[in-house]
């Protein structure tokens, strides 16, 4: 019979077993690394809250730094697969954006067209009541709201990115 000294058997086998763990370890990193390399980066939220309430976006279209054709916006716009809101025309809308965003300037286009002047702000508020008033193009019990970003120039015309939001009027 040969002879170990006392706890050498225990030596040899947290030895295996610590390197088995740096193996392991290595290949996860190394496989979730391979993961995130295969997806796209996401693009900058942009958050509407009322209330309570609140629903985040990413892009509908753009939002990658790159300047939108006019047929793609006109595209955009017309989406009907967007997130909505219930708005109570009392309550105070929060619109927030990534800061990405708010360094390309950002407006808030109301059924296609301008609601407010570009900002570079990270946060806005409007009334309710203004998405369902007919002076400002409201039609209906609904509204297409959009937040635009620009090219980070002041009252800039170019188009990077468009988050669009449908808002119900809520009674």
């Amino acid at each position: 019979m040969t002879s170990m000294p006392r706890g050498g058997a225990a030596d040899v086998t947290a030895a295996a077993v610590r390197r088995r763990r740096a193996v392991a370890a290595v290949g996860a990193v190394s496989a979730g690394l391979l993961v995130l390399s295969a997806c796209d980066k996401p693009t900058p939220l942009a958050t509407i809250t009322v209330g309570r309430s609140s629903v985040s976006s990413e892009a509908t279209c753009g939002g990658e730094g790159k300047t939108l054709q006019t047929a793609a916006l006109t595209k955009c716009l017309q989406d009907k697969n967007v997130k909505s809101i219930k708005v109570d025309p009392d309550e105070t809308v929060r619109f927030g954006v990534d800061p990405d965003i708010a360094d390309k300037r950002w407006t808030i286009l109301m059924n296609g067209q301008p609601l407010t002047e570009d900002s570079d702000k990270t946060y806005r508020t409007i009334p309710g009541s203004v998405f369902f008033n007919a002076q400002y193009g409201a039609q209906g019990n609904s509204t297409v709201v959009s937040i635009k970003a620009g090219n980070g120039k002041k009252s800039g015309t170019a188009v990077t990115g468009l988050w669009n939001f449908k808002f119900k009027k809520d009674d």
